[in-house]
C-alpha cells in the first residue's frame, strides 16, 4: 500500500502514515486541520484566566490576608516571566515530541497553579503557585501557536491570529462567572473550581493534537515570501534578521504597554474616570467603556491583522498597523480629555497594538520554515517579557516630567520606527535570506 506524500518545491519528499497527515480526501484533511486549530483555540482560551482573570483576585487576596497589593502582583510578574522567558524550551519539546505530550503537562500545571492558589497562605506559596501557573500557561500558549503555524503554512496569518485571540476570548466568556463566584463563595473556591475545570479541559483536548506533516501546503501568494528550508533555533539565533524582528516585537509591545497599562491613571488624571459615554444607546463610565472595548478589539485585531498579512504581506501590514498605533497614541494623548473620544481612541490604540502576537509569529515561520517553529517562535516570544521588563518605565517616565506627555510621545516615536523598520529594514533582509535559502 502506498502512503501519501506531501511535498513543495525545493524541499524534499516526506512521507508520513495516514494517521499524520491530512488524509488522501482533499474535504477531510481541511477539516482536520481546522480541527486541529480549534482544538488549539479552546486551549488558549482554557489558559486566559491565569492573565486576563488575575485581576479580580488582587483586592480579595489583600482583604484577607492583609498583604500589600505591591506584594501580591509580584506573583503575576512570575507568571509573566516563566510564562514567557520558557516558552522556548516548550517549543523545543514540541518540536521534538510534537503538541500532544507538552499541552497534556501544560494543561495539569496550569490546574495545579490555580489549586495552589486556593491554598496559598504566604507570599511564598503564592509565588511558586504563580511560576507553576506560568510554565503550564506558556506550554499551552506556545504549543498552540506553533501548531497553528505548522498546520497552516498556506495561511499562517490568520491561524496564528485565531490561535491567539483565543488567549483573549477566554477571559470574556468566564470573567462574569469567575467574578459571581468570588463573591459568593470566595475566591478561594473560584481558584480551585476554575482551576480544576480549566486545567482538566486542557487535558482532555490534547489527547486530540497531532503533528502536522512538514511542508502539508505551501503559500502560493507571491506577497507573502517564505523560506525553501527549514532553520535550527541555533542558527536562527545567528540570523542577524531575527534580531531586527525581536527589537521591533519589543518596541511595539514595550510601546503600547506604556500607552495602556497605565489607562487607570491617566483616565484619572484626565478627569473623566468616571464620566458617562454613550455610544449607540450603551451608557457606561469612560474608563469601563475603554476596558471593555480592549477586551474586544484586542481580540479582534489578531486574527484581521493576520489574514491581511496573508493577502498583502507581512511588512505592509506591519507598516500600517504600526503607523496606526503611532497615530492613535499621539491622539489619544491630546483629544484624550474628551470621555466620547477617550473611549474611541483607546479602541483604535488596543486594536493597532495586539496584532503582534500573530504578525511576529507569522513572519517568523515564513522566514525560517516549518520544522522547528514553534521553537523559534518561542525564541521570539520571548520579546513580550523583555518589554513587560520596559514597562514600570513609563511611571518613572511620568513622576519624573510631572505630566504623560514624554510617556505617549516615547511610545508614539518607537511605533514609528518599528513601522519604518518592517519597511525599510526587515523587507529587505527578509527578501535577502528567503533568496539565500533557495540556494542553499
Amino acid at each position: 500500500m502506498t502512503r501519501p506524500t506531501s511535498t513543495i518545491a525545493g524541499s524534499n519528499a516526506a512521507m508520513y502514515p495516514p494517521s499524520e497527515t491530512y488524509g488522501a480526501n482533499a474535504t477531510r484533511s481541511e477539516a482536520y486541520r481546522w480541527g486541529q486549530l480549534l482544538i488549539g483555540i479552546v486551549c488558549m482560551a482554557m489558559i486566559a484566566n491565569l492573565q486576563y482573570g488575575w485581576t479580580l483576585f488582587v483586592n480579595p487576596i489583600a482583604d484577607k490576608h492583609g498583604w500589600s497589593r505591591a506584594a501580591i502582583q509580584v506573583a503575576f510578574t512570575i507568571f509573566v516571566l516563566t510564562e514567557t522567558w520558557l516558552v522556548p524550551i516548550e517549543g523545543y519539546l514540541v518540536d521534538r515530541f510534537g503538541p500532544r505530550p507538552v499541552v497534556l503537562v501544560g494543561g495539569v500545571l496550569c490546574g495545579v497553579g490555580w489549586v495552589l492558589n486556593s491554598f496559598a497562605d504566604s507570599l511564598a506559596l503564592l509565588y511558586v503557585a504563580a511560576a507553576i501557573g506560568g510554565i503550564g500557561a506558556g506550554a499551552v500558549y506556545g504549543t498552540c501557536v506553533g501548531n497553528a503555524l505548522k498546520w497552516f503554512p498556506d495561511r499562517r496569518g490568520l491561524a496564528a491570529g485565531m490561535t491567539a485571540a483565543g488567549f483573549g476570548a477566554g477571559s470574556a466568556l468566564t470573567i462574569i462567572p469567575i467574578s459571581a463566584m468570588i463573591k459568593s463563595s470566595g475566591y478561594e473556591a473560584a481558584f480551585l473550581y476554575f482551576g480544576i475545570g480549566q486545567g482538566l479541559i486542557v487535558f482532555l483536548l490534547a489527547w486530540l493534537l497531532t503533528r502536522a506533516p512538514d511542508h502539508a501546503k505551501a503559500s502560493n501568494n507571491r506577497a507573502v515570501q517564505q523560506s525553501r528550508r527549514d532553520y535550527a533555533p541555533s542558527e536562527v539565533l545567528r540570523s542577524p534578521v531575527f534580531w531586527v524582528m525581536y527589537a521591533m516585537f519589543v518596541m511595539v509591545a514595550a510601546g503600547g504597554l506604556m500607552a495602556t497599562a497605565q489607562l487607570a491613571p491617566i483616565a484619572k488624571d484626565f478627569k473623566i474616570i468616571d464620566v458617562p459615554v454613550n455610544i449607540m444607546g450603551l451608557v457606561l463610565p469612560a474608563l469601563t467603556f475603554a476596558l471593555a472595548i480592549d477586551r474586544v478589539l484586542n481580540g479582534l485585531t489578531r486574527p484581521f491583522f493576520g489574514w491581511v498579512s496573508d493577502k498583502i504581506g507581512r511588512e505592509q501590514t506591519m507598516f500600517i498597523a504600526f503607523a496606526i498605533e503611532s497615530v492613535g497614541i499621539l491622539m489619544l494623548y491630546h483629544y484624550g480629555q474628551n470621555p466620547l473620544l477617550f473611549v474611541i481612541l483607546t479602541g483604535i490604540v488596543f486594536f493597532a497594538w495586539g496584532e503582534i502576537y500573530s504578525l511576529f509569529p507569522s513572519t517568523c515561520a515564513d522566514t525560517f520554515g516549518s520544522k522547528y517553529a514553534a521553537s523559534n517562535a518561542g525564541m521570539l516570544y520571548t520579546a513580550k517579557g523583555t518589554a513587560s521588563l520596559l514597562v514600570p518605565l513609563s511611571s518613572v517616565l511620568a513622576a519624573s516630567t510631572g505630566s504623560w506627555q514624554a510617556v505617549f510621545i516615547a511610545a508614539s516615536a518607537v511605533n514609528a520606527l518599528a513601522a519604518l523598520m518592517a519597511w525599510f529594514v526587515l523587507r529587505p533582509m527578509r527578501r535577502k535570506h528567503i533568496e539565500s535559502s533557495r540556494t542553499e
